[in-house]
């Protein structure tokens, strides 16, 4: 019977951040408590462990490391997270094969491209024959290293990533395929030279709808085994950036180098098309204000949370105050205030300061008063299938403020926004809002969509400016558009 390793080390580095992810910040499951902590959820790993239950192999869990995107990963954190991977592996005797979730845009203080570098040391380690399939986030900078030390990527199709599971399924019935049917991946790599904007990524919209059916259409095709799109991660200054092609045959390496080659030009054709003309905070509050559907989802991309930004940008909410707006909530990372609140006490007056405070990019603190309303730990459980694919949620200990007949919801902890029992745990109702605001870019929609009224994205500054022209990026190959 053969056996089969499952795993993961995944995080989303934005290099424009000062802020460095060490090991604390990495959420860690070892060997059999990953089957309890992740069976059930709408991530890749429930989606090996499904698969592996159902198939006649042998399965062992390994390590499972996740941190919400931010700065690179600090070197320590890095080879701890790897070191205990390979220890974890090679504690397996006669392993067969490796299902490995990584995230694809990984940067490490000493390794740009941290993905592939987990892949390097693997192929160290278990030689050029053992079978690792790999599953990828949508947004990964894949790189030519990551399709070498690797026997065959597999990527989400969605963004929001709502098919995690079935990714992780698929990746584990090819594994399997590899080791009973004698399967011969080939893979081809193709990426057009340009950055994708965040805003044209959504993969329920074109341009990626089209380009995503035609990948999914080629998956018809007995000879190609898996047939991938990435986005790619705007925010990392690396030489990998941008959307990446991947089709993997069974032994058929000119079959997999055509489509590739079709797919990524698809893609760079319409290059001209994608162009931003979206409002800024005051003019999108504005248009909230005199918008006759409701709730107005505020999209604040500049502070995409899932993007590595701090969560404490208060652009819109200074609009929101400034314009006399009512009925909204606005959620902060502001730890401190939380404090405040705590001392203060349900029911009481309370006058803060709040966000602003992580950097001199996202806004300046904005005074308010308010009554404490309530207090929480923070905790909260998403059932649904939602981007990320988790179950399980803290976003630490939790004050909710009412400003006249607005909310501000305070956390201790960055959260993303991709689930509405965030404001459901706390006693908000989402649809009962005139406004809410949302940091992030596109992984919100799966929640909050359904009940949008209305939805204006709003071109805010931040470590996740929707245009890339804001940043400057030294690393990244030349010549790329738009920036050449």
């Amino acid at each position: 019977m053969y056996k089969i390793a499952f795993g993961g080390i995944m995080h989303e580095s934005n290099t424009f951040s000062r802020k460095l992810t060490d090991i604390s910040a990495f959420s860690q499951t070892i060997g059999v408590e990953i089957i309890s902590a992740w069976k059930d959820t709408h991530h890749e790993i429930g989606g090996f462990i499904q698969c592996t239950e159902k198939q006649d192999v042998i399965a062992f869990p390994t390590v499972m490391a996740a941190a919400t995107p931010a700065g690179p990963v600090t070197d320590e954190a890095f080879e701890k997270l790897t070191a205990l991977l390979i220890q974890e592996l090679k504690s397996i005797e006669d392993i067969d094969g490796i299902l490995l979730a990584l995230h694809g845009a990984m940067v490490v203080e000493s390794y740009p491209d941290g993905d592939g570098e987990v892949l390097h040391r693997l192929r160290e380690t278990f030689g050029e024959s053992l079978p690792v399939v790999v599953t990828l986030d949508h947004h990964a900078n894949v790189s030519q290293q990551m399709v070498d030390n690797s026997t065959a990527l597999v990527i989400y199709k969605t963004n929001p990533h709502i098919d995690q599971r079935e990714r992780g399924i698929q990746a584990g019935e090819l594994l399997v395929r590899i080791l009973k049917e004698n399967v011969l991946p080939t893979q081809a790599l193709a990426k057009p030279p340009m950055i994708l904007n965040i805003l044209y990524q959504n993969t329920s919209a074109e341009p990626m709808s089209t380009i995503i059916n035609n990948a999914e259409q080629l998956e018809n095709n007995t000879n190609i085994l898996v047939a991938s799109v990435a986005a790619g991660y705007p925010y990392a200054d690396v030489s990998e950036i941008g959307p990446s092609f991947i089709v993997v045959t069974d032994d058929e390496p000119q079959l997999a180098q055509t489509e590739v080659n079709r797919l990524s030009d698809m893609l760079w054709k319409i290059r001209d098309q994608l162009s931003l003309n979206l409002p800024d905070a005051s003019e999108a509050v504005q248009q909230a204000i005199q918008s006759q559907k409701h709730p107005v989802i505020l999209v604040e991309m500049g502070d995409n949370i899932g993007g590595g930004s701090p969560g404490d940008s208060t652009f819109i909410l200074n609009e929101l105050i400034r314009q006399k707006a009512s009925g909204y909530v606005v959620v902060l990372c502001d730890p401190e205030s939380v404090e405040t609140c705590v001392h203060t006490g349900v029911g009481n007056e309370v006058s803060l300061n709040v966000g602003g405070k992580t950097d001199n990019l996202h806004g300046e603190p904005v005074s308010i008063q308010g009554i404490v309303r309530l207090l929480h730990d923070g905790h909260f459980i998403e059932t649904q299938p939602r981007h990320g694919g988790q179950k399980y949620h803290n976003q630490g200990l939790t004050a909710v403020i009412q400003v006249n007949d607005s909310l501000i919801v305070l956390t201790s902890k960055r959260q993303t926004p991709f689930s509405l029992q965030q404001l459901l745990s706390l006693g908000i109702n989402p649809i009962e809002m005139q406004m809410i605001v949302v940091k992030a870019a596109i992984a919100y929609r799966a929640a909050y969509e359904p009940i949008a009224g209305k939805i204006i994205e709003v071109d805010t500054p931040g470590l996740t400016a929707v245009n890339p022209l804001h940043f400057s990026y030294q690393n990244v190959r030349r010549p790329l558009f738009p920036l050449d």
